[in-house]
């Protein structure tokens, strides 16, 4: 990306990683929210959170991308990284929402929508106190290599 006068100019990337490290496999996003944050990358901004709210929606200001990730007990694939659409609509009542639900907030209050993709991790066990699993442990490493991947393709590599 270019900025003023054809300056090199660092993209803004914000990941948003939710789940609960004291929930087994659900503190997989934490897990690689707390890997990304010690590489202390330019121009990226780590979020970890319980789960996706609509204050998040703010926090994609100024973004050129954005990645969500979180793990969930119900897909198919192992790891999955996929671009991510506003939703259709908003629970009214709803505390924590999806990736989807929070670019749809951004809709409805008249903000940029940047890029956005969802990396998502199939866990085993998210029992209160449980310890991350074994099929788990693996599937963080291989979405570790998902998510440098993804940041190498938008910053030009990743040490």
């Amino acid at each position: 990306m270019r900025g003023p006068e054809g300056a090199k100019r660092v993209s803004r990337i914000v990941v948003l990683a939710a789940g609960n490290d004291a929930r087994g496999d659900d503190g997989i996003g934490p897990s690689l929210a707390a890997r990304l944050s010690a590489l202390e990358l330019p121009g990226v901004t780590v979020i970890d959170a319980f789960q996706f709210q609509v204050e998040n929606a703010l926090d994609l200001d100024g973004a050129d991308a954005v990645l969500f990730i979180d793990a969930h007990l119900s897909q198919i694939e192992d790891v999955m990284l996929a671009p991510v659409a506003p939703a259709a609509a908003v629970a009214v009542q709803s505390h924590a929402l999806s990736p989807a639900e929070v670019l749809r907030v951004r809709e409805q209050i008249g903000a940029a929508l940047p890029p956005s993709w969802l990396l998502s991790v199939r866990g085993e066990d998210f029992s209160l106190g449980a310890a991350l699993s074994a099929a788990g442990a693996q599937r963080l490493e291989v979405a570790w290599r998902a998510l440098r991947g993804w940041l190498a393709e938008r910053l030009g590599g990743v040490n």
